[in-house]
């Protein structure tokens, strides 16, 4: 892959690459398991907690898949890890076809299905986005992020499809097919670094880099911050805590969206419909999102999303509440505009905090803690249902701590981690 001034940039191939394997990575993990909630609780007679209790597990294991492989992702690139992760999850998906007990349920779908998908997902593609961009960062991570408010618009719609005509097990298993042919041909495509092939981020050409329109890439990777000196400022925990709280929404309402809505007289095809709902303004958003991140500041803007999603929830529990179904629409619409600037905000604002060179080890780190938050939200939710009958309560819950998040980032005024680290050398 010779330097050319000419070449098509590389680094937009590996955004295509992630737009794929995003779709396919959190579309099976997050999107598809709610249209399978009340054909297997009912065939199993387990509690919502009990189904939904996978995926509070696969919370944890994605941390923990993330922590372990995110310096070598550092060290290799993605594509070994792409490679392996696409086997993983197809055949995880395939295999639950075939279950019949609880601990095979959470074994498959919050174990090994999660761990393929961590191998194949968001830490993977966004570590090597963070180095082919530096001055586009925002627009390429939104642009790969948009596979992900794809697969929220047409999997939820799909799966629930399959599984009323061709019932749970067989879906299932189409489904591990499908995963597989989608995402393992990517692997192919994903490079770990430009430097590794005579080339430079955001595409700038050897000359432009002389005249010293690169500078900035070269200042992010060179005071880029290691997990240990990452791990010793404050701000590390101040973005775990405030995007914590953040991504509890997201994931409670992928999973809880069909049997909250059901439960009070909608219908399965409506109910899966309102996530289809939510995914088509963050997939739209995303490119403005992008946009916005790379030139004003990206804290302001994430607490702006954050405070959308927030609002959205509470809007939402009480027009389903009263089905009210204008304004449950408007709700999951402006929802998902909130949910579409979490993403690429959340991996700018780390990358710019920490830089590029050790970013892998450094996001893989704060990972445990955000999804360790993400899989309380997952457990409490629906034990909160099994005792009261509802969800409402809970719900307004989750709204209020996207509220926390957004005062927490726009009353941030702490320097990023490079900053501190001059300040201290000082």
């Amino acid at each position: 892959m010779p330097s050319s001034e000419h070449r098509f940039y590389y680094g937009y191939w590996i955004v295509l690459a992630g737009f794929i394997t995003q779709f396919v990575a959190v579309g099976m993990s997050n999107y598809v398991v709610g249209s399978f909630m009340i054909p297997m609780t009912e065939e199993f007679g387990w509690t919502r907690a009990e189904f939904t209790a996978s995926r509070s597990i696969g919370q944890i294991v994605m941390a923990c898949t993330g922590f372990v492989i995110g310096s070598y992702i550092d060290r290799f690139g993605g594509r070994p890890f792409i490679l392996a992760g696409s086997v993983v999850l197809a055949t995880a998906i395939f295999s639950l076809g075939s279950i019949n007990t609880l601990s095979e349920w959470l074994i498959l779908n919050g174990l090994i299905l999660t761990a393929g998908a961590a191998m194949i997902g968001n830490l993977v593609v966004n570590v090597t986005l963070g180095k082919w961009f530096v001055e586009r960062r925002g627009r390429a991570v939104a642009l790969a992020g948009m596979g992900i408010s794809l697969a929220g618009i047409v999997l939820p719609l799909i799966a629930t499809w399959m599984v009323d005509e061709f019932g749970w097990r067989s879906s299932w298993q189409l489904l591990g097919i499908g995963a597989l042919m989608v995402s393992l041909p990517m692997a192919l495509i994903v490079r770990r670094r430009p430097e590794d092939y005579q080339l430079h981020p955001d595409g700038k050409s050897d000359k432009q880099v002389a005249a010293g329109l690169g500078a900035a890439a070269i200042a992010d990777f060179d005071k880029s911050m290691t997990r240990g000196q990452a791990m010793r400022t404050s701000s590390f925990y101040f973005l775990v805590f405030a995007f914590g709280l953040f991504q509890i929404s997201i994931t409670v309402m992928l999973t809880q969206t069909i049997p909250f809505m059901t439960d009070v007289g909608y219908s399965r095809l409506v109910a899966s419909s309102m996530i289809s709902i939510a995914s088509v303004p963050a997939f739209l958003s995303k490119p403005f999102w992008g946009e916005l991140i790379d030139r004003y500041n990206p804290r302001k803007l994430a607490a702006l999303g954050a405070a959308v999603t927030g609002v959205s929830v509470v809007f939402i529990v009480f027009s389903v509440d009263r089905q009210i179904d204008l304004l449950v629409y408007a709700g999951f619409l402006f929802m998902g505009i909130g949910w579409g600037g979490l993403l690429p905000l959340q991996e700018v604002i780390w990358a710019s905090f920490f830089g590029r060179r050790y970013l892998g080890s450094v996001r893989s780190t704060a990972m445990p803690f955000t999804f360790g938050m993400s899989a309380l939200g997952l457990v409490l939710v629906p034990y909160y249902y099994d005792l009261v009958g509802n969800y409402n309560l809970a719900l307004l819950v989750i709204a209020l701590c996207n509220i926390a998040s957004a005062i927490m980032l726009f009353s941030f005024t702490g320097n990023s981690a490079i900053t501190e680290a001059a300040e201290d050398l000082a």
